[in-house]
């Protein structure tokens, strides 16, 4: 159960749009505070290690935000049509419509839009979730959408998706779904162990945690791509069919679980061949302060507050008197 169901909080109807997804807005809003508090804490980061410290702290937000962001996004796999179809059961009226499928990890958007929008005296815009994560009954939505009397091609896509179809796919998907999130769930927390690391300073453990992640990502995309590759169900209406193929979210998590393999590499690369490097890239070369604080009290320089307690001439120092009994 998220916030508004997920949908827009103004759309008086369940039928409406999900172009603005409530848990994907607080997900971002989080990261981009973060993000926000590291611009404005900037200046006070020494000038020379200002702009690596930027970068590592942009790519692991970016890392951690499209981690959490696509458990709950409904666009790994969409496809759209453009057809004439029969807008209800037993009618023989015609209308022109984009029906739209999108699949997620935790279930299915069946989109239908009118071209134009208002036809046979209604608005033609509907967009339906049916879900199949732990605790939810696909079936049960598939029922509840017949007794509400959801248009014929939402009711028809929904269909071929529910455990009684011949097509045969719930369960496939229901269960890549399950391990791809399982897997996003632990890249995610090694993730935040490898930020650990790093703000430990401890950068090979990091470098390795950031392997760990990037392969946890990968088992994700290869769970979603096999039932992706085993789908022979065709979605036809009338000489069209409505085809998928894989969405945003999908390439976003290949290119993130990538991008944590190519960064994990160069760390462990980096750590084994040119260390000194990598201290300067995490700004913990420290040897020119050193070199400062050992310049500051040589014993040459009269500055040095031991020197200045020894060097007293000896015509300043008392004299003592003794007195005759």
């Amino acid at each position: 159960m998220t916030l508004w169901n997920g949908s827009y909080p103004f759309y008086p109807g369940a039928n409406a749009c999900f172009p603005f997804d409530t848990t994907r807005a607080v997900i971002v809003t989080i990261f981009l505070s973060i993000l926000v508090t590291s611009i404005v804490i900037l200046p006070g980061i020494p000038a020379r290690g200002r702009l690596f410290w930027f970068l590592r702290v942009v790519l692991g937000l970016f890392m951690g935000a499209v981690l959490l962001t696509v458990q709950f996004t409904r666009d790994w796999e969409t496809g759209w049509v453009q057809a004439n179809t029969s807008y209800k059961s037993f009618s023989p009226v015609q209308v022109n419509v984009d029906v739209g499928l999108h699949i997620g990890l935790a279930g299915v958007n069946v989109t239908l839009r009118g071209n134009p929008v208002n036809q046979i005296n209604e608005t033609i815009n509907y967009n339906e979730h049916f879900p199949w994560n732990f605790g939810a009954d696909y079936d049960h939505s598939y029922s509840k959408g017949l007794e509400k009397g959801l248009p014929s091609p939402i009711l028809y896509v929904a269909e071929k998706f529910s455990t009684q179809s011949p097509c045969a796919v719930h369960r496939q998907y229901r269960i890549a779904g399950h391990y791809a999130s399982l897997t996003l769930w632990l890249a995610f927390c090694t993730w935040l162990i490898s930020i650990l690391f790093f703000s430990m300073s401890i950068l090979l453990y990091g470098g390795h945690m950031l392997l760990l992640t990037a392969t946890l990502i990968l088992f994700s995309l290869l769970f979603f791509f096999t039932v992706r590759d085993t789908l022979k169900c065709p979605i036809q209406f009338g000489p069209v069919s409505l085809r998928t193929d894989y969405g945003e979210s999908f390439w976003l998590t290949l290119v993130t679980g990538l991008l944590c393999l190519l960064l994990g590499l160069g760390i462990i690369i980096l750590n084994s061949v040119q260390p000194e490097k990598l201290k300067l890239i995490f700004s913990l070369d420290k040897s020119s302060k050193d070199k400062v604080r050992d310049k500051s009290c040589l014993p040459a320089e009269p500055s040095c507050s031991a020197q200045d307690g020894l060097m007293v001439p000896l015509g300043e120092l008392c004299q003592v008197t003794a007195t005759q009994l």
